[in-house]
């Protein structure tokens, strides 16, 4: 069965990412599959999961804003941010009001410079830094832009807060907890998280991987995939004549009405019979449209 399309998986917490994936795999014979942004093994929530061709639009998804419930124990700092790890600092958060966490959390809005966790997937010369770090060698992570566009007090009951925080690509929710340990001088980390969307998928709309096995029984797998166009909805869209799909088809630079480009660098090409065609990219310097992806459904 040849499957192309997104399903908005709902991971549950003590399994990988990857063994989602690789599950889904098994289940629906479709060997081309891989997720949009990993969620740690204790995290739970919104996991889009591309199969088919849908695979080529992952790299889009991932550019789209993030909303997490994290749920952080103030008092106790681990070496992996969260409640796995070993405690290296013990604080006491008793005299922590809800003034002093806003004023705090005003340090981490908009775009600044954030510390990757040394117990993470990023790669170090081929290797994990959560491997390296397991195996007590040092890991110099790099501080890295990340742009966090809303944090929400959900709950204060001290020593536990519970927010609401939008981001963007690679902002680890682990080092917000860390940083505003540090910034409190009690120490933090963090206790729970869940996914509640990305992008265009929520968590009210997420199946977990038993709805999944159940709908393929039934035949219904369907009703549950998203269209590989879906995530980019937010996207100018052209259709065009016979002539240029064929010249999107050969590869060629095409030119295309889209108000400004400059900004809309990305546009949705579709056929005559409205179906998704490719991914279209501006090129500047010669003021045409090249098909970056093409798509043979």
């Amino acid at each position: 069965m040849v499957i192309n399309g997104i399903l908005n998986i709902n991971k549950s917490r003590g399994c990988t990412s990857f063994s989602v994936v690789a599950r889904l795999r098994s289940l629906t014979g479709e060997k081309r599959a891989g997720h949009a942004g990993t969620l740690d093994p204790a995290a739970s929530g919104v996991l889009p999961v591309c199969l088919g061709q849908a695979t080529r639009v992952v790299e889009y998804i991932m550019l789209d804003t993030k909303e997490y419930i994290a749920g952080i124990e103030l008092g106790t700092s681990t070496d992996t941010y969260d409640g796995e790890g070993r405690i290296t600092f013990r604080g006491d958060p008793g005299g922590i009001s809800l003034p002093d966490i806003q004023s705090a959390l005003r340090n981490f809005y908009g775009i600044f410079e954030q510390m990757p966790p040394a117990f993470s997937a990023l790669k170090k010369n081929g290797r994990h830094y959560y491997e390296l770090a397991r195996e007590g060698k040092p890991v110099s992570a790099s501080p890295r832009k990340v742009v966090i566009n809303s944090l929400e007090i959900l709950e204060f009951n001290r020593p536990y807060l519970k927010l609401r925080i939008r981001c963007g690509k690679g902002t680890y929710v682990r080092s917000l907890a860390h940083d505003l340990g540090s910034l409190l001088g009690c120490g933090a980390y963090l206790k729970d998280l869940v996914r509640t969307a990305y992008g265009p998928f929520d968590i009210e709309g997420a199946v977990d991987i038993d709805e999944i096995e159940k709908a393929l029984r039934k035949g219904s797998l369907d009703d549950l995939i998203y269209p590989l166009d879906f995530p980019l909805s937010h996207w100018k869209k052209v259709v065009l004549d016979e002539e240029h799909v064929l010249e999107v088809f050969k590869g060629h630079n095409i030119i295309l009405n889209i108000d400004n480009p400059q900004v809309n660098r990305f546009c949705c090409a579709y056929d005559p019979r409205g179906g998704f065609l490719a991914v279209m990219k501006f090129i500047p310097e010669s003021e045409l449209w090249h098909p970056k992806k093409v798509f043979s459904l």
